[in-house]
């Protein structure tokens, strides 16, 4: 009966760790001390939301967004953030096996201050938004994981009517359509949402579209993107407006159908809505608003593709740049930049509402998470 028991035990115990952690966490951040550990990686106990780190990398300066390769081997990060007169991408290999995330080379992002990369479902594009000077551009992907140089760049001077934060233009993300064939590209400083074709078998994948943007409200500084599971709609978030405006979508074309707010908050001025993502079914979507608020306003998604606020959750920290949902749709994480702390929150699949699970971690600046299952 003992040893039977003890079979019991292993066998669980060997379930467990199967099913718990084969869950990691990538952590960017805001840090111009080489010796500091820019990257941070963790294991997400996807039982009980528990963070346990497992490696990190040094020697580079601000890699403040982060995306994953397809298949999980590659890490590709904006780097020399917020640096004048630079501003890089740079290639990671990460190995769940021996726990190591190695970095293989980088390129000039082609303008100051890149914001955002994404990587092409092919693993084989790299795109990249730069704020500052407001332009994107996309590279080659080699095999062994490294960033080739620039294929394209493309360069943007409109601004739009706010005095002070839209002299010009500022590209703040670089997000693929649903099937992989278009490119969007929010522009905070034009009020517009650029779109290009995308040809993963040409050398200049990037064409011009009959409609190569369309124009936002005024004042309302477009600044992430996501597109619902079923491919049938997009959403914005509005960095300066702190509303979300939702748009039909079909072959690279977008109609918007409604705008709301993301903010408890009705006053006008002050807004600094930040990152926004879709539960893996479908069923809601989450924004984060930065500044007075630091929360995550949950809303319900109607089959018709429009909004309903339903809640708001604290980010238990001071601005809350980015956050992830894993595969599984059971997890939320938060990276708040200024208190520099990451939140796992249990989602309830059935409300969409959040709750604190786990123990917090600490990470100076943190500015980016994203997730991978192995």
């Amino acid at each position: 009966m003992k040893q039977k028991i003890n079979l019991f035990i292993i066998a669980f115990f060997l379930v467990y760790n199967a099913f718990s952690q084969n869950t990691y966490v990538f952590l960017g951040s805001y840090n111009r001390d080489k010796s500091a550990e820019a990257i941070q990686v963790f294991q997400l106990d996807t039982l009980n939301g528990k963070l346990t780190k497992v490696t990190a990398v040094k020697n580079i300066v601000n890699p403040s967004y982060l995306a994953i390769s397809p298949n999980g081997k590659y890490v590709y990060a904006c780097t020399d953030t917020k640096t004048p007169n630079a501003g890089s991408v740079s290639s990671f290999e990460f190995n769940p096996e021996n726990k190591s995330l190695t970095f293989l080379n980088s390129q000039r992002s082609g303008g100051e201050n890149p914001v955002y990369v994404s990587v092409h479902k092919s693993g084989k594009w790299l795109a990249n938004a730069n704020y500052t000077e407001g332009s994107v551009s996309v590279y080659p992907i080699l095999e062994n994981g490294k960033i080739d140089s620039i294929a394209q760049n493309f360069q943007y001077t409109e601004g739009s009517t706010h005095k002070e934060r839209q002299t010009r233009s500022h590209v703040h993300s670089a997000v693929f359509s649903p099937q992989f064939d278009y490119l969007f590209l929010p522009d905070l400083g034009a009020d517009k949402i650029r779109c290009y074709a995308f040809d993963e078998n040409k050398k200049q994948p990037l064409t011009e579209t009959k409609n190569p943007f369309i124009k936002t409200d005024l004042e309302a500084g477009p600044r992430h993107f996501t597109f619902h599971p079923n491919q049938k709609f997009g959403y914005c978030i509005e960095e300066m407006a702190g509303q979300i405006s939702v748009y039909k979508y079909e072959k690279g074309v977008l109609n918007k159908i409604q705008r709301i707010a993301t903010h408890i908050d009705k006053i006008k001025d002050g807004f600094e809505s930040s990152d926004i993502h879709i539960s893996p079914d479908g069923k809601f979507l989450y924004a984060t608003n930065r500044g007075k608020e630091n929360n995550i306003a949950i809303f319900s998604i109607d089959e018709n593709g429009l909004l309903k606020n339903i809640g708001y959750q604290s980010t238990l920290g001071k601005h809350p740049r980015v956050f992830a949902i894993d595969e599984s749709g059971k997890f939320l994480i938060a990276s708040n930049v200024i208190t520099g702390n990451i939140i796992v929150f249990r989602r309830n699949p059935k409300t969409g509402l959040l709750k604190k699970t786990g123990k917090q971690i600490k990470m100076e600046n943190v500015s980016c998470v994203q997730i991978k299952k192995y």
